[in-house]
């Protein structure tokens, strides 16, 4: 039988980044118990590079108690300035902006969310729904299980629960990968400190298109002289040397991300040339001072429906838009947040409320893998807005 409306709602939350943790504390401000599972046995990678601050991050912050006017969530940029391939100012404009780091948003998510009810190396294997019960069953690899009244895939891009039950919704490769790096901004050559510290910096040439900033350092230190340079270069690729960048140096496939540290050294030096050969002089000089680069195969993905029953996708396991809408963070976010009104306001009947959340974020979704699609055609193909990747 279902819980009776007095007895607290049991959200099962699959995946221990950011769009899992947005989630799981948006369920507990409606009233619900909430448990995270996470793959991995540790802690998160915290270099995954900068973001965007966005006003549903800082929105998600604010209704978990966080004070967010009293913390330091960033670095401020001034401008926007494109530069010339020869290194002149092409455009510079007033837009002043937060950047931050995946790290500092993940660590405060998690302290506030909590250890108890957040378990690591859970690999998930097998989702059950039950119909009649109106509830929802998940089996790890250690042989374990858990049930409640809803299962939310937050598992990212490569989505274990889409793979079980949409498994025709596939990602599909975009034609590029972003190569990234972060530099601790005392290491960068002064050339480059010059001319982009302070700034969102973009340079577009055939090809290639590249963009950086400052954000937190380590310790997610945002003071002066302890941040950290990110910078990402997009780079078209074909599906064959993609292949091999994602081989790693002991002869691992990666699939679609290359961690830092391990990038082939051939890979490594082949940004170091390409750099030199496309990259304005500040551009250049920031990213051959990077000693280990990374990597990221840029992937599309929509699907038509976010809910299954009591299972339902959020965040990148939904929609993958290409990072030039600096959405994806924050669509995890407003996903999560409006999941929560929805469920607060219909307390007594789940499916009614998930009917209600579900149009909005189809709709957003759609909206920015749109967006990003036409953003990232134009930038590295120069296609028509209206284009399509073949």
């Amino acid at each position: 039988m279902s819980p009776s409306p007095s007895e607290p709602r049991h959200g099962i939350v699959i995946g221990g980044s950011l769009g899992g943790l947005f989630a799981g504390a948006m369920l507990r401000q409606a009233g619900w118990t909430v448990d995270l599972y996470e793959r991995s046995p540790h802690d998160l990678d915290s270099r995954g590079g900068g973001i965007v601050l966005q006003p549903e991050v800082v929105e998600v912050l604010r209704r978990i108690g966080i004070q967010v006017g009293r913390m330091d969530l960033g670095v401020q940029s001034r401008n926007r300035s494109v530069f010339r391939p020869d290194g002149m100012i092409e455009s510079r404009q007033f837009a002043p902006q937060t950047q931050t780091s995946w790290s500092l948003i993940y660590t405060t998510m998690l302290q506030a969310f909590g250890q108890d009810h957040y378990h690591r190396g859970k690999t998930l294997v097998d989702v059950r729904q039950h119909e009649t019960r109106n509830s929802v069953t998940a089996r790890f690899a250690d042989g374990t299980e858990v049930s409640g009244d809803l299962l939310i895939g937050a598992d990212g891009n490569g989505s274990t629960v889409r793979r079980l039950l949409w498994p025709d919704a596939e990602p599909t490769y975009a034609g590029y990968l972003a190569w990234r790096g972060l530099l601790p901004e005392t290491a960068m050559p002064a050339s480059a400190r010059a001319e982009l510290h302070g700034d969102f910096g973009f340079a577009n040439t055939d090809g290639s298109h590249i963009l950086g900033y400052l954000v937190p350092g380590d310790q997610n230190d945002t003071r002066a002289g302890h941040r950290l340079y990110n910078w990402v270069w997009y780079r078209v690729v074909d599906e064959v040397a993609l292949r091999d960048v994602m081989t790693d140096i002991d002869g691992r496939d990666r699939g679609f991300s290359m961690p830092e540290g391990k990038l082939a050294p051939k890979w490594r030096r082949h940004v170091g040339q390409e750099a030199d050969a496309l990259l304005p002089p500040a551009f250049r000089d920031a990213v051959k001072a990077t000693e280990q680069p990374f990597a990221q195969a840029i992937r599309d993905l929509a699907i038509d429906r976010m809910v299954k029953g009591r299972v339902i996708l959020l965040g990148d396991a939904a929609f993958i838009p290409r990072p030039h809408t600096a959405a994806s963070t924050s669509k995890a976010a407003a996903n999560a947040l409006a999941l929560a009104d929805a469920l607060a306001g219909n307390p007594d009947d789940i499916d009614r409320a998930l009917a209600q959340w579900e149009p909005a974020q189809l709709a957003l979704g759609r909206h920015l893998h749109r967006q990003g699609t036409r953003a990232g055609d134009h930038l590295l193909f120069h296609r028509p807005t209206g284009a399509r990747v073949g």
